[in-house]
């Protein structure tokens, strides 16, 4: 069953310890706002799947944080989570593979969820038939002449 929360509220997110994100929900309008924003739309044709996942990541999470903690500069001053500090914070191996598991594949396995599912006994598809197998099974064997 699909669960919709309905408050649609940020929520925390650990990274890794000690640094914490607040993130958006991850909504229908966000994605399409990242898919055409102009970070996005400049990768080119033949970049690779890796530095276009990367752009996306970024541009996601540009939107999508809200505040941080555990964050710092050189010097160990707390910083706030500017669009320059968002990138450089996703530059980070880790902390990228962890938004990337813990925000964004949220989405994703929901779509996977929907196309592993087996019919409903009492839903759409309930008196479907088969027609390829009833049809393959009503034709007659050609004769041979």
């Amino acid at each position: 069953m699909l669960t919709l929360d309905l408050t649609n509220a940020p929520r925390w997110h650990d990274l890794a310890p000690g640094v914490r994100v607040q993130l958006r929900p991850l909504t229908t309008a966000l994605m399409v706002a990242t898919r055409s924003d102009a970070a996005v739309e400049a990768v080119p044709e033949e970049a690779s799947d890796e530095e276009r996942a990367v752009a996306f990541a970024k541009a996601l999470a540009r939107r999508a944080v809200l505040s941080w903690e555990g964050i710092g500069d050189a010097d160990g001053n707390a910083i706030d989570s500017s669009p320059e500090a968002v990138d450089a914070l996703l530059d980070i191996w880790p902390i990228f593979e962890a938004f990337q598991l813990t925000y964004v594949s949220k989405g994703l396995l929901l779509d996977q969820e929907k196309n592993g599912s087996a019919p409903l006994p009492n839903g759409p598809s309930a008196g479907a038939r088969d027609t390829a197998t009833r049809a393959k099974r009503r034709a007659k064997p050609a004769r041979r002449g």
